[in-house]
């Protein structure tokens, strides 16, 4: 057990008070005394002065022993005799206090690792013949000691002033921090279940199922320390500045959040991500906020599966399946709660039907009011509940950003190595992507990047251009061509044609789409393939509804069961393309329209006008704008709808298009985020509709700017030239964050070379942006959002220009080499990480201002010059 493990179940209102009866109390006149005084002088047992006698000491020993040993449940393993042994042990340590030769200030110097060092190797005949347990136990608590030793030596008023004063700053630091600590762990009596419960998290977490990897002879499931790409999360309030930070970040300084993101985005790997860093050892330095966390992951598909109610905290383990949900000690699940241990982590809120949303909402405020210090995240697909659906409660509400191109050149990278695949595919796949901007406009989130990197290795190279034959080819890929390929039919095997097997998948969908349900019971799926199988007789005859149900379910890629029982999609974006063809199929146009003001119902719809025939779609869009036109309260959204529906429609009459591109006018320009996001969903054909900047309020130009730089491909550059001139700084910002969605060269050159310079950080991701900035003569004020190294920033940053420098990215290094920048008077560091050292600075003569992070240790600040204006937070 680790030193600080152990001093986190013994706060300091407890050893505090123990330790200073070792020692002598300050007389009058004690802060006159202005040098180092022996630690020997200061021992309350020695001398002729002494207050504490043997036995007193030992007391001492004997409680500080007893206290941990209750609380760390070493008692429980060790033998009374064993105990003494420790107790006798710590005493002779102790003890040792008053026979070492130094002083105050060289112990503080020395520290108290090494100080325990010293006085446990004072008597090493002390825990021989002793077990491993009692001699950790020994050690542990002398560690712990020796820290609030030093720190009441740090305290006293004759320690000498301006003596290593940083040393005993983080000594101060170390010791507060472990009345926090306390709360983080379990009490002795919940350790051994919530580390098997880690293990589980671990396990059931720790891998991701990544579509096209079972293809060929690679495993179907990749690591999630390999897999995870970290992606931004945006947070943006009218009238302020887009505020961008990584995705795993969006819980730290915030407890409550509402994350939205499309199908695909990377929500629920997010989730995982977190839930498996709670649990982890060895945390990242940048996400130590999840250090001593419980994850509680709670899929909403699941929690009310088969119409259930959502659990109360007792039953969360039991409602997702925890095997060892039963082992849980009593009120376990109220403790870890009730001390703000939890993090909750409630994942789709999209997946519930709409009318059961306001329950789950209820469900979330009553859980909130009863334990209020946990950490929470909510996701959603964006369209499903409204902006500051949760606001009540706190929440904060970020997007998941769009992948970047470096974002989908690393999955590229990524998914080819994991398939085991020649570099050159994946060369060869990111040209086309960049040079075909349908694909480019498709690749924005993990499963459209797998997606299509599966398809470019199986066609060897062809691929489709809209999302439409994307799926399709999908579809065809799994269905048949996967097990053919593979040669993993044999004679006598069950074959079920690939045209069979859809008909018979797509039934299962369009029964969930039309009960709002995302998985659905194995007896269900039976009955259900049973009516859909008496149509079938050739497939019918090859087995019982059962085995075709297993063949199903193992060979066409489509369908899994997450529990014994239950059956749902892989992803919900292939239950929405069949349920879709389904619906057109069976002719249920109307049926779609009368749900298209649900969102669970919009990519459904957008899928049937793709699926249908030139007089259907017209008879679907007819209905979408004219039941908008009669329908104020969800006019927007169906009219919206519409609109999203033309990039989809191969084939359409003009006087049903120019209809409804006239509706999508009246809600241009967008006046809310939600209207932002809707108009991008449009796609391109959007950009032809933006106006602007002339007649636009500063309100209407940002969320114009917003939608067109959501489009995503390099046709909105020409609508963001537009806006290069703004003087609105959310505009500007927004122009400047979404370089990296476009192709570098022409974006610097139309729109980032034009953007006014006042008071304004041009943001870059990259080094090739940092040259392209040096092209144009540099910049005055410089934000550095990714790891770019110092030499690449000194080389192609202009340093008789650069006067302020943001370091948004966490670099690890020294920053002496700014004193290549003559003129750089203002410095701000945004790490996410929990100390920095801002010592080398103090060669930087330039610098006036350093701004640094709230929350975040500074180490080395007294050694700067007098002159430096040292800011917490933001301005």
């Amino acid at each position: 057990m680790e030193p600080v493990s152990i001093g986190a179940r013994l706060a300091s209102s407890v050893v505090g008070p123990l330790v200073k009866k070792l020692f002598v109390v300050d007389g009058a006149g004690a802060g006159l005394v202005d040098r180092p005084v022996r630690v020997s002088q200061l021992v309350s047992f020695r001398g002729e002065k002494r207050t504490l006698s043997d036995s007193d000491l030992r007391k001492v020993a004997e409680e500080l022993v007893d206290r941990a040993a209750q609380s760390t449940g070493v008692s429980e393993r060790l033998a009374n005799y064993e105990q003494r042994a420790v107790v006798n042990a710590v005493t002779h340590s102790l003890s040792s206090l008053g026979h070492i030769d130094m002083d105050d200030v060289q112990a503080v110097r020395l520290g108290y690792l090494e100080l325990s060092r010293l006085l446990r190797s004072s008597n090493q005949a002390a825990t021989i013949g002793l077990s491993s347990d009692a001699v950790l136990l020994h050690a542990n608590v002398v560690d712990t000691a020796c820290l609030h030793i030093l720190h009441f030596f740090t305290t006293r008023s004759t320690f000498v002033p301006r003596t290593l004063v940083e040393q005993s700053r983080r000594i101060e630091e170390i010791s507060s921090k472990i009345d926090v600590l306390i709360l983080r762990n379990p009490s002795p009596a919940d350790g051994g279940f919530e580390e098997r419960y880690a293990r589980y998290i671990s396990k059931k977490h720790g891998k991701l199922t990544i579509f096209g990897l079972d293809l060929s002879e690679s495993s179907a499931s990749w690591p999630l320390e390999a897999a995870y790409l970290s992606l931004e999360a945006t947070e943006t309030a009218v009238g302020e500045v887009p505020l961008i930070l990584p995705a795993e970040k969006v819980l730290a300084g915030r407890h409550r959040v509402l994350l939205r993101g499309v199908a695909g985005s990377g929500k629920t790997t997010l989730v995982q991500w977190l839930a498996v860093s709670a649990v982890r050892n060895d945390l990242d330095e940048r996400l130590l906020y999840l250090h001593g966390l419980v994850p509680f992951v709670l899929p909403l598909r699941s929690l009310t599966r088969a119409g259930a109610r959502l659990p109360a905290p007792d039953e969360f383990l039991a409602a997702i399946g925890c095997p060892i949900a039963h082992a849980q000690p009593t009120g376990w699940y109220d403790r870890v709660l009730t001390a703000g241990r939890g993090l909750m982590l409630v994942d789709g809120i999209d997946e519930m039907p709409e009318e059961e949303r306001e329950e789950a909402r209820n469900w979330l405020k009553d859980l909130i009011g009863s334990y209020p210090k946990n950490h929470w995240l909510v996701t959603s697909r964006p369209s499903a509940v409204r902006e500051h659906w949760l606001a009540d409660e706190g929440f904060s509400e970020l997007d998941l950003s769009p992948m970047s191109r470096d974002d989908v050149a690393a999955f590229i990278k990524r998914w080819h190595k994991a398939a085991g695949s020649a570099d050159a595919y994946g060369k060869e796949l990111l040209y086309a992507i960049r040079s075909k901007q349908e694909l480019a406009r498709l690749a924005t989130n993990p499963l459209m990047c797998a997606l299509i990197c599966a398809l470019h290795r199986d066609r060897r190279g062809y691929l489709p251009d809209g999302r439409k034959e994307l799926y399709d080819a999908a579809l065809s890929m799994l269905l048949s061509r996967r097990d053919r390929e593979r040669g993993v039919y044999k004679v006598g095997d069950m074959r079920i044609g690939e045209t069979h097997q859809v008909q018979l998948i797509q039934k299962l969908a369009y029964w969930l789409i039309r009960n709002g349900r995302s998985e659905m019971d194995k007896r269900d799926v039976l009955d259900l393939l049973s009516q859909a199988l008496t149509a079938m007789p050739r497939v019918a005859e090859q087995g019982t509804v059962n085995q075709i149900y297993q063949h199903l379910l193992v060979r066409s890629g489509l369908l899994i069961e997450p529990v014994e029982g239950t059956m749902q999609f892989i992803h919900r974006t292939f239950q929405d393309y069949l349920g879709a063809r389904a619906a057109v199929e069976s002719l249920d146009f109307d049926f779609l329209g009368g749900n298209a003001h649900l969102d669970q119902w919009e990519d459904v719809i957008r899928m049937a006008v793709a699926h249908a025939r030139p007089a259907e779609r017209t008879r679907l869009l007819t209905s979408l704008v004219e039941r908008g036109d009669s329908s104020a309260d969800i006019r927007h959204r169906l009219h919206l709808l519409a609109a999203a529906c033309l990039d989809d429609a191969t084939e359409l009459d003009p006087y049903v298009r120019i209809e409804v591109q006239q509706r999508a006018e009246m809600l241009i320009p967008p006046r809310s985020f939600a209207q932002a996001r809707g108009l991008a969903d449009v796609g391109p054909v959007v950009l032809e509709l933006l106006q602007g900047p002339e007649g636009l309020t500063l309100d209407g130009a940002f969320f114009t700017v917003l939608a067109a730089v959501r489009v995503g491909t390099d046709a909105a550059i020409s609508v963001l030239t537009r806006f290069r001139s703004a003087d609105d700084l959310r505009v500007r910002t927004e122009l400047a964050l979404a370089w990296s969605r476009f192709d570098t060269d022409r974006y610097a050159e139309e729109v980032i070379a034009h953007l006014k310079e006042e008071g304004f950080y041009f943001v870059v991701s990259s080094s090739r942006e940092l040259q392209a900035l040096r092209r144009f003569g540099g910049r005055p004020l410089v934000k550095v959002v990714s790891p770019i190294s110092p030499e690449e920033i000194k080389r192609y940053c202009v340093a008789d220009r650069l006067v302020g420098l943001c370091i948004a990215a966490d670099l690890r290094c020294s920053w002496d080499w700014l004193d290549k920048f003559p003129r750089l008077t203002q410095l701000t560091l945004e790490t996410s990480l929990p100390e920095i050292d801002v010592s080398s600075l103090r060669q930087v003569f330039s610098l006036r201002t350093l701004q640094l992070p709230v929350g975040t240790r500074v180490v080395g600040a007294e050694r700067l010059s007098p002159g430096l204006e040292i800011k917490i937070g933001a301005d």
